[in-house]
């Protein structure tokens, strides 16, 4: 099945760290890393008194179900020394499962499609660039994105 991921960073050499967080996404059983957004340089949203982000978005094809790919991604964060201190706080890597193919899931551990994609200019930017039909929603990414402010945003 087809996945879409948001990775993100604002702690320490967030390029490098994207990049650890899809060679260990791609490494994972069962993850297959086909598309990758480029990075964008994005401002701090929810918590806004911390240092600027950068985002992207992935692609993956998968053999795991939607908590299974939840798992394999909050694997990766650890390995990569995320410790979860605070809600929308700094962060040295974030992946979040965006959208996954045919699966609507809400429960305690995982809403899909994520709760605020549509809201979300930093996680829509990259995603457009790799799935502008991506329909979450029931809205075209591409559509709730032209909605959306996307100041200080910029492709790295």
């Amino acid at each position: 099945m087809r996945a879409y991921l948001g990775i993100g960073s604002n702690v320490g050499d967030m390029a490098a760290m994207l990049d650890r967080a899809v060679a260990g996404l791609n490494a994972t059983p069962g993850i297959r890393v086909v598309a990758r957004s480029a990075d964008y340089r994005t401002p701090p949203w929810g918590r806004t008194d911390q240092p600027w982000f950068l985002n992207g978005a992935v692609a993956v094809e998968t053999d795991l179900d939607p908590h299974g790919l939840l798992d394999a991604c909050l694997r990766v964060e650890q390995e990569l020394g995320r410790v979860r201190e605070e809600r929308w706080g700094p962060r040295v890597i974030d992946i979040d499962v965006l959208s996954y193919e045919g699966a609507a899931v809400d429960d305690a551990r995982l809403v899909l499609p994520h709760r605020y994609v549509r809201e979300r200019a930093f996680v829509l930017v990259p995603l457009v660039e790799i799935a502008p039909d991506l329909v979450i929603g029931g809205e075209r990414a591409a559509e709730a994105l032209a909605k959306l402010d996307r100041t200080g945003i910029e492709r790295v």
